[in-house]
């Protein structure tokens, strides 16, 4: 076992450890006069936790802060700190997960630009550093070609593909042989992973083995993404077979049976895409094996019982079919979630509820699915997440960041194993755009600017440990409150407020040991377009156009504070802090 020893501030760790076969790996740790353990590695998490690393907190530049009235000391009556609305209690001791570095993933796709041409984008991702990231893109994926170029295709795949209403249009493929600054081939892609220090998790085309019109589709398809796994020769450990095939949406969900030649039915079900995902199974390990590596392949789920824009025999029917065909097949599942009502025009309360709410619901609508099926627990991943919301400009606002920064707190008490945001760069759509980074179509707005949600994910991922650990607030309800520890004996706290109206706080730290200091980052919006300001300011520091961020938030110094009076924080109204304090 692994012995860290925190007393008065100080970290010792013993270099041995023990783990078994099913990932029941247990670490002992000995705070001012309490043991704790490393709980078992949760199933729904399992082998994601493998690259887990001790993390060290590296202080960052500082700025003193001025000390706030609730911090001079002394308490009321009832015990309560003068000036302080709301306690926020984090139990060091009590260890809920360690965290593993694929919770913090995001999706590329074919469309935006070459990656490694745009210094800009480079920088930002080497910055940001999301460990896992997608490819080649969401529904596209299942029209994607590794191994061609535009002109190139297969004899097999059909220049017309049936839409979800089963009317014939024209096909819109996507390659991995690609040339020019607009798209990116998938060397580019590998090229990208290696320059910012990230890994890769790829969506094979499935649907090919539906609409593919050789003699044995299947087959075809599946040699097809074995030979994708040859060539990646041991770069990718983590892979999908397919993307939200259940929806009417996908191509392959509906063919042309007058075109098939193995006398599949015109509409897929959970049970048919199971027994295709074991011929893809089977054929990809045996190519990684020739290899001597390792993958592991997810297989594509639903995420709750029904969809909010109507529903298919087939989606409905999904979790059930295909977990009893699928016998354990898959090494993980796959979920997808954009959280908030189809299109609906919603309020921020509306959206930071279903952040804080729907990830519990999804996590146990897999497991009791597996359960009712007969199949075992296994990693799950959410490796599509993001919201529906739009009208007010909500996938591009302050409220966009806040969001995210309750999603990552709960994807990771639900124990997801995986979570990867849609998408880095898309387009402008009036305000409802999921990109990251502005694609240069939005008005006033240079092309990789940017948007909120970045910089709350980059300043989450700066201060965040590496062990999630239990927090409860006790006041008001408009506080959302997330912790870790550093294996290098730190403890760090995140902060959302939900509500219109600023809250203070001050954290009861039990089981820890406080050192001199702590440091802090305020993320809060701008006073444009309401609730959904498209701009976000971190200790004060703001963009200069109408949109985005500090240029310059890299180097933003902390707000720095001593903890003789207690750790105190004032979370802005519809904003974030995101604090950590010394051993």
């Amino acid at each position: 076992m692994r012995l860290w020893l925190f007393l008065f501030g100080f970290v010792l760790v013993a270099p041995s450890s023990i783990r078994s076969d099913d990932h029941q790996e247990e670490n002992v740790a000995v705070s001012p006069g309490i043991y704790h353990v490393d709980p078992p590695v949760a199933a729904t998490i399992g082998f994601f936790l493998d690259d887990w690393q001790p993390k060290s907190f590296i202080t960052p530049a500082t700025r003193e802060a001025s000390v706030a009235p609730a911090m001079a000391g002394g308490h009321l009556p009832d015990g309560r700190t003068p000036g302080v609305a709301d306690t926020i209690t984090v139990d060091a001791s009590a260890v809920i997960t360690r965290i593993p570095p694929s919770t913090f993933g995001h999706n590329a796709n074919t469309w935006m630009t070459a990656m490694i041409t745009e210094p800009t984008f480079m920088t930002h991702m080497t910055r940001l550093h999301p460990h896992i990231i997608r490819w080649p893109a969401g529904s596209g994926s299942d029209a994607y070609f590794w191994n061609c170029g535009p002109g190139d295709l297969p004899a097999d795949a059909p220049a017309m593909l049936l839409d979800k209403k089963g009317a014939p249009e024209k096909a819109r493929y996507f390659f991995g042989k690609t040339t020019g600054a607009r798209s990116a081939s998938l060397d580019d892609y590998y090229m990208m992973l290696q320059e910012t220090g990230n890994e890769g998790l790829f969506t094979v085309n499935y649907g090919y083995a539906r609409y593919g019109t050789s003699a044995d589709p299947v087959a075809t398809a599946a040699h097809l993404a074995a030979d994708w796994v040859r060539y990646d020769h041991g770069r990718t450990r983590y892979w999908e077979i397919g993307n939200e095939n259940f929806g009417d949406w996908e191509y392959g969900y509906r063919i042309d049976t007058t075109t098939n030649r193995d006398r599949q039915p015109a509409i897929l079900t959970g049970s048919l895409y199971a027994r295709h995902f074991k011929i893809f199974a089977d054929s990809m390990r045996k190519a990684a094996a020739e290899l001597g590596v390792t993958i592991y392949i997810g297989a594509v789920t639903a995420e709750s019982a029904a969809l909010w824009w109507g529903e298919t025999p087939t989606r409905k029917n999904w979790n059930a079919d295909m977990m009893k065909e699928l016998n354990d097949k898959a090494d993980f599942y796959v979920v997808h979630s954009y959280f908030t009502p189809y299109n609906k025009n919603s309020n921020a309360a509306e959206i930071l509820y279903d952040a804080t709410t729907v990830p519990g619901r999804a996590m146990r609508y897999v497991t009791q699915s597996l359960t009712a099926n007969g199949a075992a627990i296994k990693p799950v991943a959410m490796d599509e997440w993001n919201m529906f919301a739009k009208g007010s400009d909500q996938q591009v606002s302050n409220i966009s960041g806040v969001f995210a920064v309750i999603v990552m707190g709960e994807t990771l008490s639900n124990r997801f194993g995986l979570a990867a945001r849609w998408d880095l760069l898309n387009g402008w759509a009036g305000g409802n755009d999921h990109g990251l980074f502005s694609a240069g179509d939005e008005p006033g707005i240079a092309k990789w600017t940017p948007r909120p949600s970045f910089y709350y994910l980059y300043f989450l991922q700066k201060m965040r440990g590496d062990r999630l650990v239990k927090a409860s607030v006790q006041g008001d309800t408009s506080l959302r409150a997330y912790a870790s520890t550093f294996t290098s004996g730190e403890l760090n706290v995140a902060i959302a407020n939900v509500s219109a109206t600023a809250r203070t706080a001050i954290i009861d730290m039990q089981h820890f040991v406080a050192g001199h200091r702590y440091y802090w980052y305020v993320l809060q919006g701008g006073d444009d377009n309401g609730e959904f300001s498209r701009r976000v300011f971190v200790n004060g520091h703001g963009p200069a156009a109408v949109a985005g961020g500090p240029d310059d938030y890299a180097g933003i110094p902390a707000w720095s504070a001593a903890t003789d009076k207690g750790v105190v924080v004032t979370v802005p109204a519809y904003g974030a802090v995101i604090l950590t304090i010394d051993k």
